[in-house]
């Protein structure tokens, strides 16, 4: 009887929910409409415009068929930037190049479609420079260079191959090169380091190097970030007598010569007061002791001892640690930042021997700073440096610093600095207040990452922007010292990637150049490999 009611009341309410919702039931149109009727437009994007390529301000065709029905909405522009039409008929359009225009392909928009026309290259006075022979480059990121006496260049990096000179025999993160870039089989580095090298430093016959690797050479092992080489490229060794047992004979072991190092990534060397200036992500110094018994005295060991001193470390030129420098009188190390720590050291000038120091850090050395701060010759912090103001607001990604202009460049992700409105870049002078002169305009679609202001006071930026004070810069730029976008300096197209370092320099023939070293695979859409010199033409 129980089932036959359940049964009559789940049927009335079954008609309840049918009868009561059908007053509410609505007609909804299809979900998918017929389109809208394509436009009647022909454009080949692989045609070619005539003339193809041109300074600002050139007159220029390019074929189109049907735009002239479209003539009061189409916007034509060069990379991003709207032209001038010159002429529209029914199968060319005549353009003038805008200001500001970079090399790229052309486009059409009309209502809220794009058609993609030919390449146009837009000629100025920033270009690759094809007396640079690095060829098809590297093959991972390329860090730091040396420039030596005789005018050859050491670079090094990530890579494992130069130019495909390493495709037999690889070139593992260390290469030498002629002064027009090419390869200098002669520097014999056998298997090279086993990972990454951030910096090189020359000191008296040898080289230093620095970075994230435990070996190099045939000595695969005892190294901590930090290690020697000869000025022919084999690593720098001494030899050890192991312990050995009663009725064992002798015999010597080699191990790396310099002898001292990190338990964190390096990331730059200098030479300061005749030692070795080491800073990085650290936290501990690590020295190795040879030719001791293990605790049963059955065969040698190494032992390895450290000492804890965080991002900034000074070492003797055997790799023992110098603890006159950032050790207070109760022998304990100072405490460092508590954040990321990246370094620029003064090697010449008023500001000689003082280090500045930056990051991801707002406390350093037990005090509040705003994500930068500079130390003294012997490692304490600067009082004269930004005094008694907060610095930034947030993280900085890169400083450089111009022994000529005097002036430190700022970039990073901040909005404020020491309470002022500074945008992303900040230009900085020598006692760290800001110079109110540089004003950084709005940056879209991606953010700097890396400048350089150049002897002249001109300002190179990098990183993956997209339009600059609302201008189409694809993530390169050079700016006048006020901020501005310098017009002759921006013609250059698309890049894609980072820039690490960039070192103003000249081209074989002598005219202004940049070496551009990082990890990035086009330059005003060229294909390009980690490293390019570039043109500045006055």
């Amino acid at each position: 009887m129980y089932r036959i009611m359940w049964k009559y009341i789940a049927l009335l309410f079954v008609f309840s929910l049918f009868f009561g919702c059908k007053k509410d039931n609505k007609m909804f149109s299809a979900p998918y409409e017929e389109g809208l009727p394509p436009l009647d437009i022909e454009i080949n994007p692989t045609d070619k415009m005539q003339p193809e390529s041109g300074k600002t301000g050139t007159e220029t065709t390019m074929r189109i068929k049907g735009l002239d029905k479209y003539k009061d909405k189409a916007v034509i522009r060069f990379n991003g930037e709207k032209a001038d039409v010159i002429e529209l008929t029914a199968d060319h359009v005549k353009l003038k190049v805008p200001p500001y225009a970079s090399t790229g392909v052309l486009s059409v928009t009309i209502d809220d479609i794009v058609f993609f026309g030919p390449q146009f290259t837009v000629l100025g006075n920033v270009a690759i420079d094809a007396t640079f022979q690095v060829g098809v480059g590297t093959n991972n990121f390329v860090s730091d260079v040396l420039y030596l006496e005789d005018g050859k260049m050491i670079f090094t990096g990530a890579f494992t191959n130069y130019n495909n000179k390493g495709s037999i025999r690889p070139i593992n993160r260390l290469v030498r090169t002629f002064a027009d870039g090419t390869y200098d089989a002669s520097f014999r580095i056998g298997t090279g380091a086993n990972n990454s090298l951030n910096s090189i430093l020359k000191f008296g016959n040898f080289y230093y190097l620095a970075g994230s690797f435990s070996g190099y050479g045939q000595r695969n092992a005892d190294i901590s970030n930090l290690t020697r080489i000869s000025m022919t490229g084999a690593i720098d060794t001494m030899g050890i007598k192991p312990f050995r047992r009663p009725g064992q004979s002798d015999t010597l072991k080699y191990y790396p010569a310099f002898n001292g190092g990190f338990d964190g990534n390096v990331g730059n060397i200098y030479e300061s007061d005749g030692k070795i200036l080491a800073t990085g992500n650290f936290r501990y110094y690590i020295h190795r002791t040879y030719g001791k018994p293990n605790k049963l005295e059955t065969r040698d060991t190494v032992i390895l001892d450290s000492t804890e001193i965080r991002h900034v470390a000074r070492l003797n030129t055997d790799g023992s640690l110098d603890k006159s420098f950032r050790f207070g009188s109760d022998g304990k190390p100072f405490v460092g930042g508590n954040g990321n720590v990246a370094t620029v050291y003064h090697a010449i000038g008023p500001l000689k021997g003082k280090i500045l120091v930056y990051g991801g850090f707002n406390r350093f050395d037990g005090e509040s700073k705003g994500y930068i701060a500079r130390l003294n010759e012997n490692g304490t912090l600067d009082a004269t440096f930004n005094p008694g103001a907060q610095g930034a607001d947030y993280n900085i990604s890169s400083v450089t610093y111009n022994s000529v202009t005097n002036k430190y460049l700022v970039v990073g992700s901040f909005t404020k600095y020491n309470g002022s409105t500074a945008v992303k870049v900040a230009l900085l002078n020598a006692n760290g207040t800001l110079d109110p002169s540089f004003q950084a305009k709005i940056f879209e679609g991606g953010n700097p990452s890396y400048g350089l202001q150049l002897n002249d006071g001109l300002i190179v930026l990098a990183g993956d922007f997209v339009r600059y004070n609302n201008i189409a810069r694809n993530g390169f730029m050079i700016l006048n010292a006020n901020g501005e976008l310098n017009a002759a300096y921006n013609t250059s197209g698309y890049f894609s990637g980072y820039i690490n370092k960039a070192v103003e320099t000249k081209t074989e023939d002598g005219k202004r150049a940049l070496l551009l070293m990082g990890s990035f695979d086009r330059f005003n859409n060229e294909e390009v490999r980690n490293l390019i010199r570039i043109k500045l033409e006055q």
